[in-house]
């Protein structure tokens, strides 16, 4: 059809005594050229139409310009639906090019060749998107780090791979490397078989910290893990304050996505507590019967006493009463 059309257009190209654009050619024979995608779009796929499209392996790597007609932006009978000028500028050098070498880009430039700033190209996406869950982007870590809307998003692509669970996670890992090797570890959440994604605790579009869908780590992790919210009688306090503080969410090696295992994790901050029976508080360590005390304490599992460990209500007179086992 692509070549056609140019062979439509080409007594016009050779008389008009130098070279305009296809599209501009298409325009100034047809004027009123019908629109194959969006409202008003013939004066770009007049160029940019069926003939741009890649080889069927190629779609989610370099979607077709006319692939937009599968997407949201696409939807001709929804009023707010964007045409080509309202995401890459009304581009009027670009579409009166005269001469024999390539035309200027256009006033908004989303791909790799003479790419536009971040911040240029999330004015088009903000323009629309602007609310909701997105209405803190501005002030949000991605966009202080210029992060643009379509370094994560195709919107030419009938399926956009950070919109699906399923795949999502391979769009964020590209740029958070370290996360790739955690989910890839014995202990975590169940990302990579889909059944979670990123954005199940992270808000990339928000300001608040760590970018997460709730105000606080622990809020965000209570949406699923309601039973250890409380509140209880006996707290345990690094419960209370940041559940990161023993628990790695990404993965890690030891059991319940601990950072370290018991007893290492719990003596990071029980070392010198007043413990009835721990070794550092003996009298004389240099005795036999309390260094075989001692020796008897190194891989013992807190857990074995303490399970309630993050929070308890037994009524034990003790100061570990909320957490031991009843």
């Amino acid at each position: 059809m692509k070549l056609l059309r140019y062979a439509g257009i080409l007594l016009i190209l050779l008389g008009a005594g130098g070279w305009v654009t296809p599209a501009a050619a298409e325009l100034a024979r047809n004027p009123a050229a019908q629109d194959l995608i969006l409202k008003g779009d013939a004066k770009c796929t007049g160029c940019h139409d069926e003939g741009d499209e890649p080889v069927p392996s190629m779609l989610e790597l370099r979607p077709s310009v006319l692939s937009i007609g599968k997407t949201r932006h696409g939807t001709r009978a929804d009023g707010r639906t964007p045409t080509c000028t309202d995401c890459h500028g009304a581009s009027e050098k670009h579409n009166n090019h005269k001469g024999g070498g390539k035309p200027p880009l256009p006033d908004r430039v989303f791909g790799k060749v003479g790419q536009s700033s971040a911040t240029v190209r999330n004015e088009a996406c903000i323009s629309c998107h602007q609310g909701g869950n997105r209405i803190h982007w501005q002030s949000s870590a991605h966009a202080s780090g210029d992060v643009a809307c379509s370094s994560c998003h195709n919107v030419h692509a009938k399926k956009d791979k950070v919109r699906d669970k399923s795949t999502q996670t391979e769009v964020c890992v590209t740029c958070h490397k370290e996360q790739r090797t955690q989910f890839n570890k014995p202990s975590r959440h169940p990302v990579p078989e889909g059944k979670m994604a990123c954005s199940s605790c992270h808000n990339v579009h928000g300001d608040n910290p760590k970018q997460l869908v709730k105000s606080s780590t622990n809020d965000t992790c209570y949406t699923c893990h309601m039973e250890k919210r409380g509140p209880f009688v006996h707290n345990h306090q690094p419960v209370s304050e940041d559940c990161s503080i023993c628990h790695n969410p990404h993965g890690t090696t030891a059991a319940n996505l601990l950072k370290t295992r018991s007893p290492f994790l719990c003596q990071e901050c029980h070392g010198g507590s007043d413990h009835v029976r721990q070794a550092g508080l003996l009298p004389n360590l240099n005795t036999a019967a309390t260094s075989r005390f001692a020796a008897g304490m190194v891989g013992r599992g807190c857990l074995n006493c303490h399970t309630n460990i993050h929070g308890g209500n037994s009524t034990i007179n003790d100061s570990n009463a909320g957490r031991l086992r009843r």
